[in-house]
């Protein structure tokens, strides 16, 4: 073969080569972006496709790694799959037999492009790349504010505010700023009044730690306001997430412009109260303050004026004034009129104790003087018995006697009352209370009997028959309690109750009876009253039953359907009778239809 024939069959050679790897070219697929938490296991797929297998084909996994690839992995058609030593993920990578990689336990560093290259022999070599994608959410993020003195309004540089750190998270987070509620713009520039300064430090973990540092030239509207910060972080799925950190304010000086002098007390002021009155401006710190009544100095502290249990003498006008360097101009300033409510004692005439006799005439005036419209009442107890100062008592009695009040009060005043007290007692002859009636068992039993007596002085008891005694004052009324036996002349008499004292003398007698058992007697007619009902029910069943025996042996009787009809008596008697016995009943039918059905008796056949 010369030369130009060998070239030929070579380039046809060529030509047929070519052809057959341009029909048979090799595709891979994999997915284009994996997406995983820091810590789990990632699967990588990778499919081929194009050229039957020839069992030569070699799948292989690599990394980008500074612009060069690194193998990590690779498996051949039909063996075994096997890992590269000395790699980022030597010891947590493994390919299956469907040629997917498998990472367990992803780090950040983890985040590379990897490549999935397939070797097909004749079909050539292809290969696809595939994203990792690390998340790992930060911690919840931490403010402070700086350890300086307070922020001083006016101020031609801004001061720092606060700083926020947001630790651990990936990819890397961005922290944005808020003002009452309100995001900040984020501004770099350290010639605008507010910006922030962000940093970002990369843990050995892989992790990030973002943070940032709020710088503003605050005013006096900022005083009150309210600062935090918020991490903003990517998770799987394309989420956007964040976390709130806790809230700070600010220590802001800034110049007085006004003051005011309040009293702190909400009701109004009576004598004996403790005042309050609290002085200040709306400046950050407080002046110093100065305090005087009636235009004579005196002690405060701080900006309070305290007054410890007032007296009426302590009315008065109240001033208080400061001075702020910071704004000379400023008046600051403020008065009180301090008015101090009071009730007099409340005096009564006559003011000693008063006795009077039985059915005798009683009168006490009251009144008081007050800072304000006031009212006069007289009570015992609970009861109101007069509201015009005077309480007069006509035909006084016993149950009259005791303790009386007179009670001045401030109605618009809470609080503002006074009280004098007075005592009538009532002379008198004793008087015996209705007595009450004992009862005991039976006989020989023991009764206690109560006898309550008014009178004063107080009566001296007496009992017949006597017995063990006991006396107790109740009110206006002295009692004695006696315990005796019921005898069959107490049961006849009763007891005699006596009280005496110098005045005269009452007594009544105590009947003592037996108890009435009203609920056995009762009882015991029920059930006599049930048991006579039942005989009587009785009686009539047997008499109805007595009279249905009866028209059944008559019906039976007129059809010939008893035993002892006249054919079964003429049986009997022309029978052998022996040593038998033979009952004959004999019926007068004539007689029976006759009483029974009141008919005439019919002639015998």
């Amino acid at each position: 073969m010369d030369g130009r024939t060998s070239g030929r069959a070579s380039l046809l050679c060529t030509l047929l080569w070519t052809l057959l790897v341009c029909c048979a070219a090799v595709s891979v697929k994999v997915t284009p972006k994996v997406e995983v938490l820091k810590g789990d296991t990632a699967k990588l797929p990778c499919t081929y496709s194009g050229t039957p297998p020839s069992g030569n084909d070699l799948v292989e996994w690599y990394i980008e790694e500074q612009g060069t690839r690194k193998r990590v992995a690779f498996r051949p058609q039909g063996g075994a799959g096997k890992s590269d030593e000395f790699t980022p993920l030597s010891g947590r990578v493994t390919i299956g037999e469907d040629f997917t990689l498998t990472i367990t336990s992803t780090q950040p560093s983890d985040e590379l492009v990897f490549y999935c290259q397939v070797n097909a022999g004749p079909a050539g070599v292809a290969d696809a790349s595939t994203m990792l994608k690390v998340f790992f959410a930060p911690e919840k993020p931490e403010l402070t504010k700086p350890s300086s003195q307070a922020i001083s309004v006016g101020e031609t540089t801004s001061s720092e505010i606060g700083t926020c750190v947001a630790k651990n998270g990936h990819p890397q987070p961005r922290i944005i700023w808020f003002k009452d509620g309100q995001p900040l713009a984020e501004h770099k520039d350290r010639k605008e009044k507010t910006y922030m300064v962000p940093s970002v430090v990369k843990e050995a973990s892989g992790l990030s730690t973002a943070k940032s540092t709020l710088y503003m030239q605050p005013n006096k509207a900022d005083k009150d306001s309210v600062f935090h910060c918020v991490v903003e972080y990517s998770m799987p799925g394309d989420l956007i997430k964040q976390k709130k950190s806790d809230t700070i304010t600010i220590n802001l000086n800034y110049p007085s412009e006004k003051a005011t002098f309040a009293l702190v007390n909400k009701d109004q002021v009576k004598e004996g109260d403790a005042v309050t009155m609290k002085c200040e401006t709306d400046g950050n710190p407080q002046p110093e303050f100065d305090f005087s009544k009636d235009g004579k100095p005196i002690t405060g502290q701080g900006g309070l004026l305290v007054l410890k249990s007032v007296k009426r003498s302590d009315e008065g006008v109240y001033t208080c004034t400061a001075i702020d360097y910071d704004n000379l101009d400023a008046e600051l300033s403020g008065a009180i009129t301090l008015k101090v409510h009071y009730l007099d004692p409340v005096s009564v005439t006559p003011a000693e104790p008063q006795v009077a006799m039985l059915g005798d005439k009683v009168e006490w005036q009251c009144k008081t003087k007050a800072s304000a419209p006031h009212t006069v009442q007289w009570k015992k107890g609970s009861e109101v018995l007069s509201q015009d100062g005077t309480l007069s008592i006509q035909d006084v009695s016993f149950d009259k006697a005791g303790e009386y009040a007179c009670v001045g009060a401030v109605p618009s005043v809470a609080g503002l009352t006074a009280e004098t007290r007075v005592n009538l007692t009532v002379r008198g002859k004793p008087m015996i209370m209705t007595p009450a009636a004992g009862e005991v068992g039976k006989e020989g039993d023991t009764v206690s009997l109560k006898c309550s007596a008014y009178g004063y002085p107080a009566p001296q008891f007496t009992w017949k028959p006597s017995g063990k005694e006991s006396v107790s004052v109740e009110g206006n009324k002295v009692v004695s309690t006696v315990t005796l036996q019921a005898t069959a002349e107490v049961m006849k008499g009763g007891v005699t109750c006596e009280v005496t004292n110098e005045h005269g003398t009452d007594s009544k007698n105590f009947p003592v009876s037996l108890k009435r058992a009203i609920g056995n007697s009762a009882d015991r007619a029920d059930k006599q009253q049930g048991g006579s009902s039942g005989v009587v029910i009785a009686v009539v069943v047997c008499v109805l039953l007595l009279l249905l025996l009866v028209a059944l042996l008559y019906f039976l009787n007129k059809k010939n359907k008893l035993p002892c009809s006249k054919k079964d008596k003429k049986e009997v008697s022309s029978g052998d009778v022996n040593n038998d016995i033979v009952v004959e009943m004999k019926t007068d039918k004539g007689n029976e239809e006759a009483g029974l059905l009141h008919k005439r008796p019919a002639t015998e056949q």
